[in-house]
């Protein structure tokens, strides 16, 4: 094991600390900053690699005179051990004694992180860590920092945040600027919203993502040795995102000699967050387990660079696009089915407060089907409205006390009340 000395830390932690500096801030995202750094709290950014973790921490570091940085995804520091925090300590209080505010990337890299984290917190710093993975906090390390903490779930940028990035902006729809925000919503359905794809437009740069988050934050980190089978796993489920399975209909069709390593494998792609797993809507939450689930791929761009193609596609990315809108507005997500389908019902605190369904396009031949899940899961939940969001067509439904609200997708995407207004 190569042991790395404290020149070679001070030299690094020099050279990781311009390179973070010299950052494209990149867009303001829509998350509350001056709450964060109000707060004494840990602050806790995760989501997928790639998303712009480090570009929020960076626009985050501007509020503040001077800090400390640390990236953990550096070959350089693949041996560091929780036993090197002091050393590391020691350097950054000989480059700036008086500093206590402390910027931490990619902290899941090192074992047993929480228990320094802990103790310097308790010492006065102000701390905010970056991690790609969901259970960064579950359990043990969780309990060590009860209450120290607040979690912020970053995503590829939201369409809204896509329009700024591309410079059309949401203010003053004239009909030109409708043209460029239709064309917008193209290019963002196809090529989703992760922010150095949209730099470079190459679909190479979306494969390597995916490729590394299967082997360097799955398969090497959980020592997957059923490789091949996994890999299988996970490209037919981005490949089929919107679509609903069992674990057992998965073993089948994959042909995985246990139902257990299905679900094992669904969560490591969960932590990821390369996967979203949406479960049908039902009072007992043992049924809720054990139903069919919908499965849904962390970005349409990712998806569409490493998946095959199917004729119905754009349908099942435009239901893609809105369930991690709804994530996004940290919506809690079921689908509904009794026995027609609803594709999202959402829940706040035991009740059920929005009901919505997602189709391209309403026709004489899907209308009535269409219709009937929506009406069907409003009326079991005592929903006096609901939402379609179709691509392009806009109409209001009364039907005696209810009133399904007929929206095209890109403006309930815009528009940043729309939560509010229909609990959806």
């Amino acid at each position: 094991m190569h042991m790395i000395t404290a020149s070679q830390l001070e030299e690094l932690v020099h050279t990781q600390k311009e390179t973070f500096l010299a950052k494209d801030p990149g867009i303001p995202r829509e998350i509350a900053t001056g709450q964060i750094t109000r707060t004494n709290a840990i602050v806790v950014i995760t989501g997928i690699r790639r998303c712009g973790k480090s570009t929020l921490l960076r626009q985050l570091s501007a509020q503040y005179a001077d800090f400390h940085y640390i990236n953990f995804d550096d070959d350089r520091l693949m041996d560091f051990t929780v036993a090197d925090f002091s050393s590391l300590m020691l350097v950054f209080e000989k480059i700036s004694p008086d500093v206590k505010i402390l910027f931490i990337d990619e902290v899941q890299n090192v074992a047993g992180w929480e228990r320094f984290i802990r103790r310097i917190h308790d010492e006065g710093y102000k701390i905010f860590l970056t991690g790609s993975n969901a259970n960064l906090l579950s359990q043990e390390p969780g309990t060590r920092l009860t209450g120290r903490y607040t979690t912020i779930t970053l995503f590829p940028f939201s369409f809204r945040e896509y329009l700024q990035f591309t410079s059309i902006g949401t203010d003053r729809i004239s009909s030109k600027k409708k043209a460029q925000i239709l064309a917008g919503f193209d290019r963002y359905l196809a090529g989703g919203g992760f922010p150095d794809y949209l730099k470079s437009g190459d679909p190479e740069y979306l494969k390597r993502i995916y490729d590394d988050i299967l082997f360097r934050d799955i398969i090497s980190r959980f020592g997957i040795r059923e490789v091949k089978g996994f890999r299988k796993l996970a490209h037919y489920l981005v490949t089929n995102t919107a679509n609903s399975a069992t674990y057992n209909a998965l073993r089948n069709t994959l042909g995985f000699k246990s139902v257990a390593s299905v679900r094992d494998y669904v969560g490591f792609l969960e932590e990821a967050y390369l996967i979203f797993e949406i479960f049908r809507y039902d009072f007992s939450l043992k049924k809720q387990y054990v139903n069919e689930k919908k499965l849904y791929c962390i970005d349409t761009g990712l998806r569409n660079a490493v998946a095959f193609r199917f004729p119905d596609d754009k349908g099942r990315l435009l239901e893609n696009l809105v369930l991690i809108e709804l994530l996004r507005r940290n919506k809690s997500v079921f689908f509904f089915k009794n026995p027609k389908e609803c594709d999202f019902i959402t829940e706040e605190r035991g009740k059920i407060t929005g009901a919505i369904q997602v189709c391209f396009e309403l026709t004489r031949e899907n209308r009535e089907r269409e219709l009937a899940g929506l009406s069907g899961a409003m009326a079991v939940h005592g929903l006096d409205e609901g939402i379609v969001l179709t691509y392009l067509q806009e109409e209001t439904i009364n039907d005696g006390d209810t009133v399904i609200r007929v929206v095209p997708a890109w403006k309930w995407l815009i528009d940043a009340g729309a939560d509010k207004k229909t609990g959806a």
